[in-house]
């Protein structure tokens, strides 16, 4: 399954599930397959996946486990960021982001 989060403020982002449930989850809007997103509750939503990549980060940076150099993860700041950018856009707009409609 894939995420396209829809917002008349810029581009569609689309996401594989595993990163797109992620995020929803972050926000607070579970695994839901449609949904939407105010323009007021984007601020908080922004917020929310910056202190989940501020986390993922600290414990990146404590983390006991070599890194191979190979297989390198991609980080959620990496993932989110283009959803991270749409709702700023969004939230300048006021317009909501959608998906699953």
């Amino acid at each position: 399954m894939l995420y396209k989060f829809k917002s008349d403020a810029g581009g569609d982002v689309i996401m594989l599930e595993a990163t797109g449930g992620q995020v929803l989850e972050i926000i607070g809007k579970g695994f839901d397959a449609k949904g939407i997103l105010l323009p007021e509750q984007m601020a908080s939503a922004k917020a929310a996946i910056e202190a989940a990549i501020a986390l993922e980060e600290q414990a990146g940076k404590t983390s006991d486990e070599p890194e191979d150099k190979g297989n390198k993860r991609i980080s959620l700041r990496t993932r989110a960021w283009p959803l991270v950018m749409l709702m700023e856009r969004s939230a300048k707009d006021k317009v909501p982001i959608t998906w699953g409609v």
